[in-house]
């Protein structure tokens, strides 16, 4: 499955995951070079030799208010670091508008994402066997994808439900839009506003 297609089912966390794939790797390389040392992989003298270097800690002495500064700028730029992760990933995921080709006309033809997903949501509800509908568009602008959540009738035929969405809603979506390829995660719910159960 394409990364362009895996954005319609669920958020992409390349970054997230990619960040904590390197911690992880620098945490388990500084692991991995202790354990050698402990096991004297190094040799006797860098196994008994303590963890802070004498040289490096009289330097620190000696220059202790430079030390001082460069270390909690490290420790800011670090919370800076974490803040800016931590907003990225709880920010909500964004809506891209669309672009029409300006075609002979010449002029762009700008259409909001709210536009979009209602005009798509109606028609969907149209279908038969479809009670109610909500669409989001994913994505960047250049490459959008959809999420469709439809809530069926009781009773309603899956396969026919499947069919004309993918005939008639999104093909005319993609026609109208003027989009080739547009991926499209669909949820399927059965309506329980009508109050009746299908346990029996």
């Amino acid at each position: 499955m394409s990364s362009r297609s895996q954005r319609a089912l669920a958020r992409s966390r390349t970054g997230e995951r990619t960040g904590i794939t390197l911690i992880g790797l620098a945490t388990l390389t500084a692991g991995v070079f202790g354990v050698l040392v402990g096991l004297e992989v190094f040799g006797q003298l860098r196994s008994r030799r303590p963890v802070l270097d004498p040289i490096a800690v009289d330097l620190l002495r000696t220059h202790a208010l430079p030390a001082r500064l460069v270390a909690v700028a490290v420790g800011v730029a670090l919370v800076a670091l974490g803040l800016l992760w931590a907003v990225r990933s709880l920010r909500p995921e964004p809506r891209p508008d669309l672009y029409l080709d300006p075609g002979a006309a010449g002029a762009t033809v700008r259409v909001t994402a709210s536009a979009a997903t209602d005009a798509l949501a109606a028609d969907a509800e149209s279908v038969p066997g479809v009670a109610r509908a909500k669409a989001r568009l994913v994505g960047r602008e250049s490459a959008p994808a959809l999420r469709l959540t439809l809530w069926l009738t009781d009773g309603a035929d899956v396969r026919t439900v499947w069919r004309d969405v993918e005939d008639r809603v999104l093909a005319g979506a993609r026609s109208s839009l003027g989009i080739r390829v547009l991926p499209t995660a669909i949820r399927l719910e059965l309506d329980s506003s009508t109050g009746t159960s299908r346990v029996r």
